[in-house]
């Protein structure tokens, strides 16, 4: 595994566990030769896991729509800044350029990238790993609902299990490093499978 996107919060949250988190995993990335792909801002969560990768001499990536270049978060001290054109070229682009997902804690646009990379795997648009950092609970929640979805017949016991859950980082990237892809996607028959992800 060469390169991890990391979903997160664009602010810190309330609990200093958060960035305490953030610097954890980005450690861990960087005593593993691991690189980091996120959403290119330099505030929040976001700031905190990508300049901590950098200041311990990790490789950073960030991707980042032109209008929030334009409101001046992206980040100036990486290793490399994309900035593209929108949303889903930046969301494309992130999935392209990294080899697994970890969401840690964040807001509504932190469940939308996860759930778009969970349904890519679902469908069988890629075979990476996909994971929740799961900080002081904050997705206990969220993994409740989706066993409700499971229970309720809406989603697969094996789809959900695509989703890991660890609480620390050192975990979560050894569960990342023993994965093997393709026992729980829905094969498509269409010939277009692949054509979303590289």
């Amino acid at each position: 595994m060469k390169s991890v996107c990391v979903y997160c919060g664009s602010s810190p949250g309330i609990l200093p566990a958060y960035a305490d988190a953030a610097r954890e995993l980005a450690r861990e990335l960087v005593a593993r030769d691991i690189a980091l792909v996120y959403g290119g801002g330099k505030v929040g969560l976001m700031g905190v896991i990508a300049n901590e990768v950098m200041h311990l001499g990790g490789q950073a990536t960030g991707i980042i729509p032109s209008a929030l270049m334009q409101w001046e978060v992206g980040h100036h001290g990486l290793t490399e800044l994309h900035v593209v054109k929108d949303m889903h070229e930046r969301k494309a682009m992130m999935a392209q350029l990294s080899d697994g997902f970890i969401a840690m804690p964040g807001g509504l646009g932190t469940m939308e990238e996860l759930f778009e990379t969970l349904t890519w795997a679902q469908l069988g648009f890629h075979d990476k790993p996909i994971g929740l950092l799961n900080v002081a609970g904050f997705y206990d929640g969220l993994l409740g609902f989706v066993q409700q979805m499971v229970t309720q017949g809406f989603v697969k016991a094996a789809q959900a299990d695509l989703l890991m859950h660890e609480e620390h980082p050192d975990k979560l990237l050894e569960r990342f490093r023993q994965f093997e892809p393709g026992t729980h996607q829905h094969k498509l028959d269409t010939g277009t499978a692949k054509s979303v992800l590289p």
